[in-house]
């Protein structure tokens, strides 16, 4: 009877691993299918192909080109920078690209179409990485530099600060929405120290290393007043940089800038009187400038649209911690253009 019973649990458990495995494979395979079938639609809307054969698929990447508004033939793209601004991935579940990423290779595409005259960016930011805006800045600077003719305008959102606003210095022309918030040049390090908590609950640090600032800005130790220097030194040369380039890209005197690059935010009218942007309006007033530094009647705008495609879904299908991504977020030293709260 024991024997039965056995046999009996052991064959539903079979049966039920066995319907557990086949409505997984069923998922996976509609999981498939519909990604196949977001590839094939894909890559059967019309692209420019401007470029082809001509540069690599990373200077011109594969997006779709949708015609957003306006009319003629003087072509401008449009491109949305928003949120935090980081290259790479966001290192998610399917690690899919950040906006700036996104902002990024639009810059790129923009480039090498023979028939973009004007980028119309849309900054809505409050800052992020050094590097990164640094990277999205000179890329808009390539930009321009690769016709005579070509020009940016950058029109603000809520928020253009820190890094942000380190980017909008490449344009020709900065619009600011009358609620938006700007400024906040200055540079920042962040860390988190938890010696404190480790000690609580006893978590003991061990590092092995090659010199005494090795493991400097290490979260399960102190700084001393040394090493606090350095960063302030790294931290003063970064700002260093971001005051020369508002000086310069705002024709401004380099004593005024310094004396009002001290971090502080600035609503749009304050920005207007420092002469840190150049006008108040909207989208339309962006539009209508463009074409006025163009010295046309009017643009037909574009934007661009990222292609979905099946190799792309298995490449940003990766392995994630979310606990350990947590933790080195928390953790792990940055050196920010950031409005920081």
């Amino acid at each position: 009877m024991i024997n039965r019973e056995e046999n009996s649990n052991r064959s539903k458990s079979g049966c039920l691993w066995t319907a557990v495995i086949c409505f997984g494979l069923v998922v996976m395979l509609g999981v498939i299918g519909m990604v196949a079938m977001a590839a094939m639609v894909g890559s059967l809307t019309p692209t420019t192909s401007a470029g082809s054969g001509k540069v690599g698929v990373d200077e011109f990447p594969v997006m779709t080109e949708v015609w957003s508004s306006g009319r003629g033939d003087t072509k401008v793209v449009m491109i949305p920078l928003t949120g935090m601004i980081m290259l790479g991935s966001d290192g998610g579940l399917f690690a899919t690209e950040t906006p700036a990423q996104r902002a990024l290779l639009s810059i790129k595409r923009a480039t090498h179409d023979e028939k973009v005259r004007a980028i119309i960016l849309q900054i809505n930011s409050g800052g992020g990485g050094i590097t990164a805006s640094d990277i999205i800045y000179k890329a808009l600077l390539d930009f321009k530099a690769s016709s005579p003719d070509r020009r940016v305008v950058s029109i603000f959102g809520d928020v253009s600060a820190s890094g942000a606003y380190y980017i909008a210095l490449a344009s020709d022309h900065i619009i600011a929405h009358p609620t938006t918030i700007t400024g906040s040049i200055g540079v920042l390090i962040q860390s988190m120290n938890i010696r404190e908590l480790s000690d609580k609950i006893g978590i003991k640090d061990v590092t092995i290393k090659s010199g005494k600032n090795k493991d400097m800005l290490n979260p399960m130790s102190e700084i001393n007043p040394e090493q606090q220097l350095m960063v302030q030194k790294l931290v003063d040369g970064m700002h260093a940089r971001f005051v020369g380039l508002v000086a310069k890209g705002r024709d401004l005197p380099l004593q005024d800038v310094q004396e009002l690059a001290d971090g502080r935010i600035y609503s749009a009218d304050e920005a207007l009187a420092l002469k840190l942007i150049d006008q108040i309006g909207y989208w339309d007033d962006a539009v209508k400038k463009t074409a006025e530094i163009l010295d046309v009647d009017t643009v037909k705008i574009y934007r661009y649209e990222q292609n979905f495609t099946f190799s792309s879904f298995f490449k940003a299908m990766q392995s994630w911690n979310p606990v350990e991504s947590m933790v080195q977020e928390a953790t792990q030293p940055k050196m920010l253009y950031k409005w920081s709260l």
